[in-house]
């Protein structure tokens, strides 16, 4: 067929939407990863710096806490979430019982029509709760990462901070944060392609709870909250739509190795170890 179903990929017409939703699915792909590797990545340094701090009492006790979570896989910890925040979970019954299901319905940020908080089922609910969910998920693994970095660094650069004035916010933007970005550059690249194929998250928190509404979208077999790589599998396991899927497998490839590609030279083309300031 050639380059058939590429051209198929691209374009819609009356019989075919893969178009219009592979321009969903792809900017849904690229926000999700961005915003689940960084709200990862910055709110785990914050907490390593937080438990790391002086002041803190009972490290151990704060980092075992966090550690728990890790140490459950990570299926199960998303099937008892996803039970938590179901129409009669624990969350709705909650915020009903607390009128915060009223308020928000109220202001238009829950149809009027429902008397539950639509978190897995509407799609800008649902966007923002596995988001919010993977955080969950990721901080602990980055705090245990971030304390490694953490603890190498001179405290004589921390001194020296303290005697030139600087507070505590300005030793945490201008020593902390370049040493970690230093060190964990490679890292980042990674993690975003990590995300941009994470396939558990989306899949086990919204499948058989989300259903999409938009005609187009399901006529392509696409959900508001697929990844790319979810998509692939609902083409191919549900509909035995191999072809469809195969293009889209490429162009899950050439989404990542382009971002690779770019990031990691960009990572080595400033990360030199010799020119490094703080």
């Amino acid at each position: 067929m050639g380059l058939e179903n590429f051209r198929t990929l691209f374009t819609s017409t009356a019989s075919s939407s893969f178009g219009y939703a592979f321009g969903i699915v792809l900017s849904w792909t690229l926000v999700w990863a961005f915003a689940a590797t960084f709200s990862n990545y910055f709110l785990g340094i914050g907490l390593a710096s937080a438990i790391n701090n002086p002041k803190t009492k009972m490290k151990r006790v704060w980092r075992t806490m966090f550690i728990v979570s890790i140490a459950v896989p990570q299926f199960v910890t998303l099937l008892v979430v996803r039970n938590f925040f179901s129409e009669i979970g624990i969350a709705n019954s909650i915020a009903t019982e607390w009128g915060i299901t009223e308020f928000l319905k109220n202001i238009g940020w829950v149809p009027a029509h429902i008397n539950h908080i639509p978190f897995l089922t509407d799609p800008n609910w649902a966007r923002v709760m596995i988001i919010l969910i993977n955080v969950w998920i990721g901080v602990p693994f980055t705090m245990l990462i971030a304390t490694g970095v953490l603890m190498n660094i001179p405290k004589e650069l921390y001194e020296s901070a303290r005697i030139d004035g600087a507070s505590s916010f300005k030793q945490f933007i201008y020593i902390t944060m370049p040493y970690m970005l230093f060190v964990t550059a490679p890292f980042l690249v990674t993690q975003v392609i990590h995300n941009i194929n994470n396939f558990n998250v989306i899949f086990l928190l919204t499948q058989d709870v989300f259903i999409t509404r938009d005609q187009m979208l399901a006529n392509a077999s696409a959900r508001e909250i697929d990844l790319l790589v979810t998509w692939l599998y609902r083409l191919t396991q549900e509909q035995y739509d191999y072809k469809m899927a195969s293009v889209i497998g490429i162009m899950v490839f050439v989404v990542c190795a382009i971002f690779t590609l770019i990031a990691f030279n960009l990572v080595i083309g400033r990360n030199k170890e010799d020119k490094f300031q703080l």
